[in-house]
């Protein structure tokens, strides 16, 4: 039977803890041992955090319950409502999405996150791989210890039955919500243990902890993989982390996708299928020489750029819009994220009074800019500088009237020069938050 301290051992050394907390049978057991744990090391900091969905009607009253519950208890309660998106990934997946990052968001960075996932979960999730026709690193399931936003996040409940788990709040007395959506075997995971796991114990009793068995077999596996490729996936990574293309070309199919998946992983990148992965390479890597391929893998975008992979937070090109700047003594508010200033200084000329300021993305005709001899259209100047395509559709140009005076952060033209004895400006690009 589950102990106090195989619980504690399987959390040491870590010591700040932050409880998913729903108020189920699950994370009651849990949080009630590590409140138990406290009592017997004082310097156990406890914290928890309830994620308010509102996808059921007695969503409010959970939120009551589990306050009553850390209040008993002492420990401080965050309760996060989030707001699931909608972009036919299904209920299930956009609850999880929208709970972990509650979660991230509440993580301080001393803390550990601690969930209550047991052995019979462990089981669900192998068969949901299965289902999805996942490889290894699908099938290994959950891990007890893994990384997680800068953090870790930690199991200690994994290979405990939920028979464990039902005996300890029987025998504690434990007060625990019961979600009505579990009997609601329209998802996957509920039809999974409402029907299918049941006849699979019924007939092979230790079932569920062979399937835990298998996960953790798959996953010894993923991280033996893991340890044979570091080096040579370090090799092939460049100082911001992108991806030399010509290498892979050498190598199988199958240690290519190998790498690229490693090359995902580390950068948190929704793991692709194995059609979508043929894509990336098909389609971005091995596009033709003159295109600017793009694959979007959740909220990243792989595009390709000097014969080598580059990961990039996803933007909608459709805000890049001219803006004009009426007043350049305020900041201006950029798409996507940060301000622009205009603060004294020597880099451009001041504009005159007939000289509306404004913002574009995009500039047409030949262009002078300082130090270069010789006009040049706005894309050979970037192709000459180097700067990559996704660089330059969010790259602000500060115009005057119909004017190009700078690209901010890499050249003003002849037309924008403040001249020996001008007053001149600079422009400074804050992201938000600095």
């Amino acid at each position: 039977m589950m102990s106090l301290q195989s619980v504690s051992q399987r959390l040491d050394p870590h010591r700040n803890l932050l409880v998913a907390f729903s108020g189920g049978l699950d994370s009651t057991v849990l949080l009630h041992q590590l409140v138990c744990w406290r009592e017997r090391a004082p310097d156990v900091q406890l914290r928890a955090i309830h994620i308010h969905h509102g996808l059921s009607s007695n969503a409010d009253s959970w939120v009551e319950h589990c306050q009553q519950i850390c209040s008993e208890w002492n420990v401080p309660l965050i309760v996060s409502r989030v707001t699931l998106a909608n972009d036919g990934k299904g209920t299930e997946a956009h609850a999880r999405e929208a709970r972990y990052q509650a979660f991230r968001e509440a993580l301080r960075p001393d803390e550990v996150l601690v969930t209550a996932q047991h052995i019979d979960d462990q089981c669900e999730t192998l068969l949901l791989a299965l289902k999805r026709g996942s490889g290894p690193a699908g099938l290994s399931a959950m891990a007890a210890d893994s990384a997680f936003s800068g953090t870790r996040l930690l199991r200690p409940l994994l290979n405990e039955p939920r028979v464990s788990l039902e005996y300890w709040a029987v025998s504690h007395r434990l007060r625990w919500i019961e979600d009505e959506s579990n009997q609601d075997d329209a998802y996957d995971r509920n039809f999974l243990r409402l029907r299918v796991v049941p006849l699979l114990t019924e007939r092979w009793p230790h079932f569920a902890q062979a399937a835990a068995r298998s996960a953790a077999l798959c996953g010894e596996q993923e991280q033996l993989l893991d340890e044979l490729l570091a080096e040579e996936l370090a090799g092939l990574t460049g100082d911001y982390g992108q991806l030399a293309i010509e290498p892979l070309q050498a190598m199988s199919v199958i240690r290519r996708a190998a790498i690229l998946r490693r090359w995902l992983a580390q950068h948190q990148v929704v793991m692709p299928s194995r059609a979508m992965l043929e894509r990336l390479w098909q389609e971005v890597a091995l596009a033709r020489e003159d295109a600017t391929p793009l694959l979007r893998l959740g909220h990243t975008d792989v595009r390709r750029f000097q014969q080598q992979l580059w990961l990039v937070s996803a933007y909608n090109r459709e805000l890049y819009l001219p803006q004009a700047w009426p007043d350049t003594t305020q900041p201006l508010l950029l798409p996507g994220s940060g301000v622009l200033r205009l603060v004294a200084g020597e880099d451009i000329r001041a504009p005159n009074a007939d000289e509306p300021v404004s913002i574009r993305y995009a500039a047409t005709g030949t262009l002078h800019i300082v130090g270069r001899h010789g006009g040049r259209k706005l894309k050979k100047i970037w192709q000459e500088l180097g700067v990559a395509p996704w660089l330059r559709e969010t790259t602000p140009l500060l115009f005057y009237g119909e004017t190009l005076i700078t690209a901010v952060g890499y050249f003003v033209t002849t037309d924008g020069q403040c001249r020996e004895g001008e007053t001149g400006l600079r422009v400074v690009r804050q992201k938000n938050g600095q």
